[in-house]
């Protein structure tokens, strides 16, 4: 999962990118990286590290120009090195850079086509720069003559015949303007707004609508499935539907976890759905416990407050803050390797004794991925001095991999993988344990956008609405698992070792 953002003004762009880069942190904290455009010269800053210390005063005073594209990332395909931060630049046809959010699953079929039939080399293992490849080649055969939006709009038809997966990219192209699509499942999401100023409109394209809302631009519409978006230097925009068998599919998760509650996804706002999440694990714990024997509702910090305030309500029983949580330390769910998540969990966490002391605690997660999270904090409440510890899910049991850009690619490492419900409660330790049901959090989702008829659940269900999971997982369990990165864990513990001896 990454965080793209593009912008067309009327002034420099640098500090707006940065702002929205800073504001959609929470979706990658890998690295960063920005490309701005003047007179059709590209200047690019990437490297790895959050958005603050990717982009000091040095490097914004040389990013000039009108128009730009940033992004965050968090790794999925290919590696965490600083050469496949993004965005990617290509120079030929005219200069192109690129920044995409998602994952695609045909990647090394679209490599060898590159190489041996459009004569293009990928460098790096990220399908970035082969999505970006893709378009250069595409862009190359169409056009002719001078640049039009039609050649892009032809150029990007074809692209989404070759690509698949689930895909948000934004591009600009030198002396142009600014390009955004989105997959014809709408998989990734991707939003887009305007602001008007005293020399004229700005457009922005962004992962989430609190980017731009922040800055003060206005919501225009979601980038519709399959459809682009072309924002001319100037500031005029086009939008066409470039496949003909688009439908929308959003991904569930980004309303369970990713998202900010503050963003709005495809007409659903991600705070009104945690909501109503709580409301429903409340009647489903109301139905199947016995609720009197629960002395206080706890949220683990901090995707799972919007859920657990609406749930301590409805079951009219206490709601505390148990936990004080490190805000320096980075979301536990996308860092790489069990070693490196079990020790930053106590790192992030601290616990507040006088709120589990003696006291039946119900603490409420927005999900339980691999379990290790969860083990950790439930054996920090135990010591914490609680009688007994239940838990509680906002997500369904996750039991197979993601295969559209988010890090879960080993059935095996998931805990309800061929687990049940009593397994995975005396695995993670707690005394009680409860998942919302995937029924109630599609008819939740839905209830902000009735158009929506199906969602992307993969992870919870096994329906993969590609279909073509098959020879992808079997590459992914081997390259992207745990035990894949088992150097990388290695590394970090030495890195941590020299560093205690100073």
């Amino acid at each position: 999962m990454c965080g793209i953002v593009g912008i067309v003004a009327t002034t420099d762009v640098n500090q707006m990118i940065f702002d929205a880069l800073t504001v959609l942190q929470h979706r990658g904290q890998d690295a960063a990286g920005m490309v701005t455009c003047e007179n059709k010269k590209f200047t690019l800053r990437k490297a790895n590290g959050l958005v603050q210390d990717v982009f000091r005063a040095k490097h914004m005073y040389g990013l000039r120009g009108k128009m730009g594209i940033g992004h965050v990332r968090y790794p999925t395909a290919g590696s965490a090195s600083e050469a496949e931060a993004q965005p990617f630049y290509v120079n030929s046809p005219f200069g192109i850079v690129l920044a995409h959010n998602g994952n695609l699953t045909n990647a090394q079929k679209l490599q060898e086509e590159l190489f041996n039939e459009d004569f293009r080399h990928i460098n790096t293992g990220s399908d970035s720069e082969v999505i970006l490849n893709v378009l250069a080649h595409e862009l190359q055969s169409i056009c002719k003559d001078k640049l039009t939006p039609a050649d892009i709009f032809a150029a990007i038809s074809n692209l989404h015949k070759r690509c698949r997966g689930g895909y948000a990219v934004i591009a600009m192209i030198a002396g142009f303007g600014v390009v955004a699509f989105r997959d014809p499942h709408g998989i990734r999401p991707l939003i887009y707004g305007k602001r008007e100023t005293t020399q004229g409109t700005e457009i922005m394209v962004a992962s989430e609508s609190v980017a731009l809302t922040s800055q003060g631009f206005s919501i225009v519409d979601d980038v519709g499935p399959g459809e682009a978006i072309i924002v001319e230097k100037n500031g005029t925009v086009h939008r066409q539907a470039c496949s003909a068998n688009a439908k929308l599919t959003p991904c569930l998760f980004e309303f369970v976890y990713f998202a900010r509650p503050d963003s709005i996804i495809d007409k659903i706002s991600v705070y009104k759905v945690r909501m109503n999440i709580g409301k429903k694990l409340a009647d489903k714990i109301r139905k199947e416990w016995n609720i009197d024997d629960i002395d206080v509702v706890i949220p683990i910090p901090e995707t799972s407050r919007n859920a657990a305030i609406p749930l301590a309500h409805q079951l009219n029983v206490e709601y505390r803050e148990g936990f004080v949580k490190n805000r320096y330390v980075g979301r536990t769910f996308i860092m790489p390797g069990q070693k490196i998540r079990k020790k930053s969990v106590r790192q992030k966490l601290s616990v507040i004794e006088l709120e589990f002391k003696n006291k039946n605690v119900l603490l409420i997660d927005d999900s339980i991925v691999r379990g290790t999270t969860s083990r950790e904090i439930i054996q920090l409440a135990r010591e914490a001095g609680a009688r007994k510890v239940y838990f509680a899910s906002a997500a369904p049991q996750i039991r197979y991999p993601n295969i559209y850009g988010i890090d879960m690619p080993n059935a095996q490492e998931l805990i309800a993988h061929d687990r049940s419900l009593e397994e995975i409660r005396q695995s993670i330790g707690a005394d009680k344990l409860i998942y919302i049901d995937l029924e109630a959090l599609v008819s939740t989702a839905r209830e902000g956008n009735k158009s929506i008829e199906k969602f992307e659940s993969a992870v919870f269900d096994g329906i993969y609405v590609t279909g073509d999971e098959s020879e992808y997982l079997k590459k992914a369990a081997s390259t992207r698992s745990d035990h894949a990165k088992k150097d990388e864990n290695q590394i970090f513990d030495e890195c941590q070792i020299d560093l205690h001896n100073q």
